[in-house]
């Protein structure tokens, strides 16, 4: 519920009023679609205003927040002092609100600019540097640059100016600074999407110490929850599209493929056809495509394949619902075949009747709501922020492919004999690696996504992470999965933490991909080698029900581990290294790396 009333378009007053409703959920036990966080706040600026609407907005990206904020004008005392209230608890991330007053002053022209960014720049790390060395997430905001002008038009053409020295900060922040663990707030963008005159308001800044005009809080507030939200990896997989009057104008078993409007020259056509270009953006970074539609397969498909101007073509999409049956039930069927949580999708249909019933019948789907004209609707797309990603890897690029790789394995399983013989037919091998020098960004990534195959749903950020692999006699595992139709990247991430002769698996997860084909007896039979090596004597697993992984409840049991504690939520399991034979796996898993 919490998630539903936070998707409106809230004012700061409502923002205020629905986080004292977060702040009670966090207070009590928590489960269901919130992950906590618990974020420390460093600011130049008063801070009132802000830390309710964060906490409001963060619930819209399935994140309960908690916010601690450092006492005002003290953010390099309180980064610096480990007795400071933000560092109790320690938190999971810390927002560095600090805009150009923090760094350039009341400058508008310095004779000496690159020296003068580079002191910025070496500020901004004796902050930071402390949260990093923790393992706590960062996020850093770029610098929205004011409108008045020193020289007018004329400042663009020197380096020396305040506007010049803030892009060339801003540049450095996202080149050099933005990595593993830090995370860019792109805020000189939202201003100029706000309108810089409108954002900075002198007099709230003079009366009342404002950073921005209070107006543009709700907007702040949701672009940093949304970058939050990635983190924690609950940004939206799957965007799922209407067709008739969503991704063309008419409907297309009146109108035919000759009367669709799609296309240049038609004004309403060429809005259409930026929403194509638009989710075929989404599709290029990763975002599955799928369908849900009201019409005869054999029509819609039709005109996918032979309409001269579509930008989607039917290899675009993960999985299509194209038939007379109600929006919801096909969304459910989906999911299904995709093997994602509802909370993975966003639908995107112009009917509002279509949309009402999803949301009744689906409200952990999220659902976009369209105004009446279509040329509005690329913006919002490409504007929702349900997608927000903190990185781009090769492997997101890749995953669209791998789902239309995954329909092909599912035609091929149909036309087997049996399930041994269908994975033998697949001609799999599995490489693994515990390299600390490795990427770990698609390994925190997966983590961080995956909900249903994930034993504990702890959560981690890459300084986590590299932290956690730095640290002796720890173990963190790659595993990566290629068969006759592809490679699937990396499909499984376990943790373990030494304890005397145990090795504890904190974390095992898994994408739903691969589910089915005994890669979970091929980890556990490399799992164990490394124990061996090690010298470990005992694997201690553990299964923490988190109402969205009760498919691996009894994961361990299955593999040959014996329960030692139990509990309605909580099941610990043992199997012990010495006596274990390696289970039967139909793949290759000779690729090793140390």
């Amino acid at each position: 519920m919490l998630r539903r009333l936070a998707e409106y378009a809230l004012d700061i007053n409502a923002l205020s009023r629905l986080s004292r409703s977060v702040a009670k959920a966090i207070g009590g036990n928590l489960h269901g679609p919130l992950t906590r966080f618990h974020l420390a706040l460093l600011s130049n600026a008063t801070t009132d205003l802000v830390v309710p609407a964060l906490v409001a907005s963060a619930a819209r990206y399935g994140v309960a927040l908690s916010v601690a904020p450092a006492p005002f004008g003290m953010t390099v005392q309180a980064a610096m002092d480990p007795t400071a209230s933000i560092w109790s608890p320690l938190p999971d991330g810390v927002l560095v609100q600090l805009d150009y007053r923090a760094f350039f002053g009341d400058l508008a022209w310095d004779d000496a600019p690159e020296e003068r960014v580079e002191t910025a720049l070496a500020q901004l790390d004796q902050i930071i540097s402390p949260f990093k060395e923790a393992g706590v997430a960062v996020f850093l905001q770029s610098l929205a640059v004011p409108p008045q002008r020193f020289l007018g038009s004329a400042d663009m053409a020197h380096a020396s100016s305040l506007a010049a020295m803030i892009r060339q900060f801003n540049g450095r922040l996202a080149r050099d600074v933005i990595g593993a663990g830090v995370y860019l707030v792109d805020i000189e963008t939202l201003a100029a999407e706000f309108g810089l005159s409108h954002w900075f308001s002198s007099q709230q800044w003079f009366l009342a110490r404002l950073p921005f005009a209070q107006d543009a809080v709700p907007a702040y507030a949701d672009r940093v929850a949304r970058v939050i939200g990635a983190v924690r990896g609950r940004s939206r997989k799957v965007l799922v599209l209407d067709l008739d009057n969503t991704l063309w104008g008419g409907v297309i078993g009146d109108d035919g493929i000759k009367g669709i409007r799609l296309g240049q020259g038609d004004p309403v056509g060429e809005a259409h056809l930026e929403v194509q270009k638009a989710a075929a953006e989404l599709r290029n970074r990763g975002i599955l495509l799928a369908i849900s539609s009201k019409n005869d397969d054999n029509v819609a498909m039709e005109a996918i394949r032979k309409h001269p101007d579509m930008v989607l073509m039917d290899t675009d999409f993960a999985a299509t619902a194209i038939n007379w049956s109600d929006k919801a039930s096909n969304i459910e069927q989906l999911a299904k075949e995709l093997s994602l949580g509802l909370d993975s999708f966003v639908f995107m249909d112009d009917n509002p009747a279509e949309r009402a019933q999803v949301r009744t019948a689906l409200p952990d789907v999220a659902v976009l709501e369209l105004p009446k004209d279509a040329g509005h609707y690329a913006d919002l797309l490409r504007s929702c922020g349900l997608f927000e990603a903190t990185s781009l890897l090769q492997e997101d690029r890749q995953r669209a492919d791998q789902y239309r790789a995954n329909a092909d394995r599912e035609k091929l399983k149909l036309q087997s004999r049996d399930i041994s013989s269908f994975l033998e037919s697949l001609d799999m091998s599995a490489s693994f690696t515990c390299d600390p020098e490795a990427d770990w960004s698609r390994f925190t990534q997966l983590i961080n996504k995956s909900n249903q195959f994930n034993l504990t749903t702890r959560r981690y950020t890459e300084s986590d992470i590299l932290q956690f692999v730095r640290t002796p006699r720890t173990l963190a595992l790659q595993v990566r999965l290629k068969d006759r139709f592809g490679d699937n990247g990396m499909i499984s991430a376990i943790m373990c933490r030494p304890e005397v002769d145990i090795w504890h698996i904190e974390t095992w997860v898994m994408s739903c991909r691969v589910l089915g084909r005994r890669v979970e007896a091929a980890v556990l039979n490399a799992l164990v080698e490394e124990a061996r090596k090690a010298q470990v004597r005992t694997l201690r697993g553990v299964f923490i029900a988190s109402g969205r992984n009760d498919m691996v409840r009894e994961h361990y049991l299955r593999l040959g581990f014996r329960p030692v504690e139990q509990s309605p939520d909580q099941t610990s399991w043992e199997i012990d290294v010495a006596t274990y034979v390696p289970l039967p796996v139909p793949i290759r898993c000779d690729a090793r790396e140390a």
